[in-house]
């Protein structure tokens, strides 16, 4: 068995604190951060773009008019961001019953087998599928509930 010490030391005048207040409430661990303030990285390029922002595009512009693929891409990533995700077209039968989200999974894994559509596609829809059949259990529970304490009355 162990037992946890409560760390005691001398105060100011030499005597033993009575106890340690280190986690008293008021106090969760010091002042922290000062509301608004900025960290000095940021603030120095915030001004080094105060001051040269306008040309540095210029520049930039300038370099990926005359072909530099590397300036036109850091332009044109912040004009089109990178899509996330990207609409898919596939096939799959009405979705009724919870029997039918295992059809429509069948027909996940067969795009996917097929490359019609990747992996990473395939795992998303199949998670919406997830979701619409824990729905339609949810429905068929709750009928099935409330048809029970209607014969029981």
């Amino acid at each position: 068995m162990t037992t946890r010490a409560t760390p005691k030391g001398p105060t100011k005048d030499g005597e033993k604190s009575s106890a340690d207040t280190r986690f008293q409430p008021g106090n969760p661990g010091g002042p922290g951060r000062p509301v608004g303030s900025r960290n000095k990285a940021t603030i120095a390029l915030d001004k080094i773009a105060d001051d040269a922002g306008k040309e540095i595009l210029e520049k930039m512009v300038e370099l990926a008019k005359a072909g530099d693929m590397r300036a036109a891409d850091m332009i044109l990533g912040r004009v089109w961001p990178v899509r996330k995700g990207s609409p898919i077209v596939l096939s799959l039968p009405p979705i009724k019953t919870a029997d039918d989200v295992v059809a429509a999974l069948g027909a996940v894994a067969d795009a996917v087998a097929a490359g019609g559509i990747t992996p990473d596609e395939g795992q998303a829809v199949a998670g919406v599928l997830e979701i619409k059949r824990r729905a339609i259990e949810t429905t068929d529970l709750e009928a099935r509930i409330t048809a029970l304490e209607k014969d029981r009355k």
